[in-house]
């Protein structure tokens, strides 16, 4: 008996050996390799940041990153794991055991969550802005009003989307979106230069976008410059939102010459950059993707996604370039299920001032068709 408990405590000896070796090997291995060292072209197609724009990270993320462990992850490292696993959206063993990294699959879990919280707290609210002040809506309904597309008083452009996430194990129904699949609906609201101005990832897939608008803060901010006297001011959204004097709904079902149809064509036309934000967003950070599946509670995923919100911003900072080639269409199928299942008595009937915003968009028809005549539906 005692030479088996003798040979279990070697065996046990042994493997701990074993795991400090390992440890040891992958230290050395990080600390001769540098993904900075990389050439721009393939540090960028593996990153999707520029080598400049991930140090300018790295440095502002530094202060709530850094351990107290010499023998710590360096943040560089440790920054740098997060994004490859947003951009790549592959398993954390497979994100540990990249050539560049070499981290353990614990490491990369720690570092994944470490970084996505430090993004949360502390940037996400600097890069991610809603125009609230005179100067920052006038200047977003400028913007709109020389957009190639352009849509005059419109200051951004909103809709949802679906990122797949692992079934959570609390009210696990709720987040069963039309497709059969576990997701969070994300809304957000765009510039016709592909912004984000604002990030919603809080809502199950459950919930329809008419939902999540009536209980958005950016609802109630749009509600309150209009109550404050502003008027020509409004966001513009697809027929699963309800016509509020500040978000401009279109007009279907209206014949060809009529104003109403020319309407809805240019709203549609100035609506499809957030139909192509999507597509820019989850083609570069592919764990968004819809063949991917985020692997964590809803609550984590939504970090995640907040987090590739801000980088999302901080790369048209830094002027990276869209790959126009590689952005996913999936939610252009999406988006005919989305918006024409609903029933549209349902949505006529729907609370808030809508008489108010039907005479508003009466009066855009006259002032914009007016040479068009009046359609029936």
């Amino acid at each position: 008996m005692a030479l088996y408990f003798l040979g279990w405590e070697l065996e046990l000896l042994e493997e701990r050996v074993r795991t400090v070796e390992r440890r040891l090997e992958r230290r050395m291995l990080r600390d001769t390799k540098n993904a900075y060292e990389l050439p721009r072209n393939e540090f960028m197609d593996i990153f999707r940041l520029s080598p400049e724009l991930s140090m300018d990270l790295t440095n502002t993320l530094r202060p709530f990153l850094q351990r107290e462990r010499n023998s710590g992850i360096p943040v560089e490292i440790q920054v740098l794991v997060a994004v490859y696993f947003y951009a790549k959206g592959s398993y954390q063993r497979a994100t540990g055991d990249h050539f560049d990294l070499n981290v353990s699959q614990p490491s990369v879990s720690r570092c994944l969550h470490a970084v996505t919280d430090a993004i949360n707290n502390n940037l996400l609210r600097q890069w991610v802005r809603f125009p609230m002040t005179n100067l920052e809506r006038n200047n977003a309904r400028e913007e709109f009003c020389n957009a190639p597309q352009p849509f005059e008083g419109a200051i951004g452009a909103i809709d949802c989307t679906y990122i797949n996430i692992l079934a959570p194990k609390d009210h696990e129904e709720a987040f069963v979106n039309h497709h059969g699949n576990h997701s969070l609906n994300v809304q957000a609201v765009v510039s016709p230069k592909l912004k984000i101005l604002n990030i919603n990832a809080r809502y199950p897939g459950a919930r329809n976008d008419s939902y999540i608008w009536s209980t958005s803060p950016i609802r109630r901010a749009m509600e309150f410059h209009y109550n404050k006297g502003e008027r020509h001011t409004w966001l513009i959204g697809d027929s699963g939102y309800p016509l509020e004097p500040w978000l401009m709904t279109p007009l279907p079902h209206y014949r060809e010459g009529t104003r109403q149809f020319k309407y809805t064509m240019k709203h549609c036309k100035a609506r499809n950059v957030v139909e192509r934000f999507f597509g820019v967003f989850k083609s570069v950070w592919r764990c968004l993707s819809y063949q991917r599946v985020l692997m964590y509670a809803p609550d984590m995923a939504g970090k995640i996604v907040n987090a590739c919100a801000v980088l999302h911003n901080m790369r048209i900072h830094y002027r990276i370039p869209i790959d126009v080639e590689n952005i996913e269409n999936g939610n252009n199928d999406e988006y005919a299920i989305r918006n024409f299942q609903q029933n549209e008595d349902e949505i006529a009937e729907r609370g808030g001032p809508r008489a108010v915003a039907m005479r508003i968009q009466k009066q855009i028809l006259q002032n914009w068709f007016h040479g068009y005549i009046d359609g029936d539906a």
